[in-house]
C-alpha cells in the first residue's frame, strides 16, 4: 500500500465542491464531504487497513476549503488505492441532533469501497472515546477505467419478469451449491450458478444488501447475517467477495453485474435507506 506521509501543504489546493465523494484527476484526488454544522474538518490518510493511527493528517480551512455547507480539498499525487478518513469538529447538542465528536474516526458517507472490517469494534464506535484503533477506512476508487464491454441496464417488461430473491453470500456458501471452494459465498460464486438461474427461468436477480455493513451489528454471540445494517451505500459488501485485494470486491462486484446481463438476467438491489448501523448520541458512530 502507498504510504503518503513525507508531503508538505505545498501538496494540497483548495479543491472543488462540484461532486461529493473522491474524484480521480491526473493532477491528484479531489475530496468533498458535506456538513452543515461542522466547525472543522480534518482529512487523514492512512497507509494500511489495519492502521491504527494516520499517517497524515491534513487539517481543512473554514475559509479556503469550505464552500457553504460543502468541505473540500485536493491533495496532489494521490491515487485509487490510498486509505482515508475523515475526523469532524463541531457542536454536541444531541437535543438539537448535532453529536460532533473530533475522537471518532469517520467514513466518507460517498466512500466505494471500504476496509478495516478485520480490525473493526463496534464498541469502540460507541461514545465518546477515540476509535482510530479498530476504525474501517475508506478506499479511493478509480472513476472509470473498467471496461463494461458495452453493458447496459436490460429494461425487461416488469410484467415478464421472474425474479429470484437471494442472499449473495448464502447462496453459494455450501458445499451443495457445486461452486468452487475458493469462490463460495461470493460474488464470483454467483457467476459461476448462472447457468443454473438460466435452467430455472429467471429474468432478475433481487440481492439482499450487498453494500458494506455491520457484521457485529445483532445480539450476542450472533453475526448480522441479513445486512440491514448498512455502513455505506456505495461500497460492496468485501466479506462477499473472493477477491480480497483493496478494490477487489468493487471489480467483483461489476463482473458479477456485467456476466448476470450477459445471461439476460436483470440485476435489482434490496436498499434500506430507513436505517443504518448507526445509532444516536451513545454511537456507535461510523459515517
Amino acid at each position: 500500500m502507498q504510504d503518503i506521509q513525507a508531503r508538505t501543504t505545498s501538496d494540497t489546493a483548495p479543491g472543488e465542491c462540484r461532486n461529493l465523494g473522491v474524484t480521480v484527476t491526473p493532477e491528484g484526488v479531489n475530496f468533498c464531504v458535506y456538513s452543515k454544522n461542522a466547525t472543522r474538518v480534518e482529512l487523514l490518510l492512512f497507509s494500511d487497513p489495519d492502521s491504527s493511527r494516520p499517517s497524515r493528517e491534513i487539517p481543512l480551512s473554514p475559509t479556503e476549503n469550505r464552500t457553504f455547507y460543502y468541505w473540500h480539498i485536493m491533495v496532489r499525487g494521490l491515487q485509487a488505492g490510498q486509505l482515508y478518513a475523515f475526523r469532524v469538529h463541531g457542536p454536541w447538542e444531541p437535543e438539537e441532533g448535532m453529536r460532533f465528536n473530533p475522537r471518532k474516526v469517520l467514513l466518507d458517507p460517498y466512500s466505494r469501497a471500504i476496509v478495516g472490517n478485520d480490525i473493526y469494534d463496534r464498541k469502540a464506535a460507541e461514545g465518546k472515546g477515540d476509535n482510530s484503533h479498530s476504525c474501517m477506512k475508506s478506499v479511493i476508487a478509480p472513476n472509470d477505467g473498467y471496461d463494461w464491454e458495452g453493458d447496459r441496464p436490460l429494461l425487461h417488461p416488469l410484467g415478464e419478469t421472474i425474479i429470484y430473491e437471494m442472499h449473495v453470500k448464502g447462496f453459494t456458501q455450501h458445499e451443495s451449491s457445486g461452486v468452487s471452494p475458493e469462490k463460495r459465498g461470493t460474488y464470483a460464486g454467483l457467476i459461476e450458478k448462472i447457468p443454473y438461474l438460466k435452467d430455472l427461468g429467471i429474468t432478475a436477480v433481487e440481492l439482499l444488501p450487498v453494500y458494506q455493513f455491520d457484521k457485529s451489528d445483532a445480539p450476542d454471540g450472533l453475526p448480522n447475517y441479513w445486512g440491514y445494517s448498512p455502513v455505506s451505500f456505495f461500497a460492496p459488501h468485501r466479506e462477499y467477495s473472493s477477491d480480497k485485494s483493496t478494490l477487489g470486491p468493487v471489480n467483483e462486484f461489476r463482473d458479477m453485474v456485467k456476466a448476470l446481463h450477459r445471461a439476460g438476467i436483470e440485476v435489482f438491489l434490496d436498499v434500506v435507506f430507513n436505517h443504518t448501523a448507526e445509532g444516536n448520541e451513545n454511537g456507535p458512530t461510523l459515517c
